[in-house]
């Protein structure tokens, strides 16, 4: 049986590991991650990211999708000739450049030694 302490403590790490879970639900997925750092450079057409990301079509279409429904990512049209679709970071998108930083930092020091930090870090800037 938990004591009043331990079910305190219980509830606040559920509270604690939630916002975290629903953080990386929103941008832990690979393309969603490739696409959010690639746009840390600025604003791009939709051709220019299918190129930087390597990914099909639709694959950068329904991930777009996704970063524009939670926030991070705006779409704008341009309808002069020739029609183009741009991508560019939120403020909400651009509030993860140091989160990238950190993570670059972390992967340089912890994961350098296996060398799975320069594939890590390469999938995401290539």
């Amino acid at each position: 049986m938990a004591t009043r302490e331990t079910a305190d403590a219980d509830d606040r790490y559920s509270e604690e590991a939630c916002v975290v879970i629903d953080s990386l639900e929103q941008i832990g997925s690979q393309w969603r991650l490739i696409v959010l750092h690639d746009l840390q450079e600025g604003e791009k057409r939709f051709n220019e990211l299918k190129r930087s990301t390597g990914s099909s079509a639709r694959t950068l279409s329904r991930v777009l999708d996704d970063l524009q429904e939670t926030g991070f990512v705006d779409r704008r049209l341009e309808e002069d000739a020739p029609v183009a679709t741009y991508y560019s970071l939120t403020a909400k998108g651009e509030s993860l450049a140091p989160v990238f930083d950190a993570i670059e930092s972390w992967a340089n020091k912890w994961l350098a030694e296996d060398g799975s930090a320069t594939e890590a870090v390469g999938s995401l800037t290539s």
